[in-house]
Parts: structure tokens; sequence; C-alpha cells
């Protein structure tokens, strides 16, 4: 069943009398969520705003939407963390903290400041999201990494791919 928040024209409307679509939310760069300053604990709505993330379609600004509701929230590093890495048939698969998974594209990652490995993921939209390796995922990583020519490499399955641009 289709959802109001489903239809672009939705988040165009206006804030419900007397609020505003500007929250006190942030999630920091350990993927965890804040609002007031206070962590968000419970577990299940932690994982609920995960999977609520969104980008607003006019400006490309963060946002948590869950179809019937939305307001503007601050990233303060990526939107979303990978939590986990497994191999499966050949490709490492990523398990991101909005409980979902994806493959792994070496070549869309990057290294950030901090050392933390950061990768394009939801590609399906209009602007891009990214995900910040925790060091657990990233530690993952170690048997299936290597090097060659000089470039970041990462072999499953027979296969080699260059990490980060190539």
């Amino acid at each position: 069943m289709a959802k109001p928040g489903d239809y672009p024209e939705f988040f165009r409307f206006p804030a419900p009398e007397g609020r505003s679509r500007e929250s006190t939310i942030r999630l920091d760069p350990n993927g965890t969520f804040t609002h007031d300053g206070a962590v968000v604990d419970h577990p299940r709505l932690a994982l609920a705003m995960h999977t609520w993330i969104r980008r607003h379609p006019d400006d490309g600004r963060y946002i948590l939407s869950n179809g019937y509701d939305w307001t503007y929230f601050v990233v303060e590093d990526a939107p979303y963390t990978v939590r986990s890495v497994r191999e499966d048939g050949g490709r490492l698969v990523l398990a991101l903290s909005d409980a979902t998974e994806e493959a792994w594209v070496p070549g869309e990652t990057r290294t950030g400041e901090d050392g933390a490995l950061y990768t394009k993921v939801k590609r399906g939209g209009v602007w891009p999201f990214e995900a910040k390796f925790t060091r657990h995922a990233q530690n993952a990583l170690a048997p299936f990494m290597g090097e060659a020519a000089g470039k970041t490499v990462v072999r499953v399955g027979g296969v080699e791919s260059v990490v980060g641009p190539g």
C-alpha cells in the first residue's frame, strides 16, 4: 500500500501548524543517533531511524521519513555505517546500519582522514549515499586486501579489484 512519502509532492507540504521541519536529531560519526543531546538508546527505535534515512527530493538535505511524516536532521559524517563484511559467491557483502546488505564495489571506496574506509551505497537514487566502515568491518577486510602495482587491491574468488579510484 502506498504511503504519502512515496510521492515527491509530500515533501513540499508545510510542517503542521506550530511545528518545524528542522529537528535537533543528529547522527554522529559512529552511527549513533542523538536527540536534544541524549543518545537514542532503544535498539528498535535506533534501527527504525536508520531505515528512515532519505534525502529531500528538492534540496538533497538529509531527512528522516517513515512515509507519513518527515524532518530534517544532521549527519556529522556518513549517513550509513558498514557493520560487518562477509564473503558470498566470490564477492564481499556489506551489512549496513539499516539492516540491509549490499555487494561491495571496491572502486567506489575512499579512505577518510582518520584512515576509515567509506564506500558508496544505495546507488539507485538521485543523490548517492556513503557508508563508513566500522573498525570491526574494516578489520574483516584484512584477509582479502593486498597490494599490486602500488595500489590497494581486494582479492575475492580469484578476482582482483582496485580499491578506490583506479
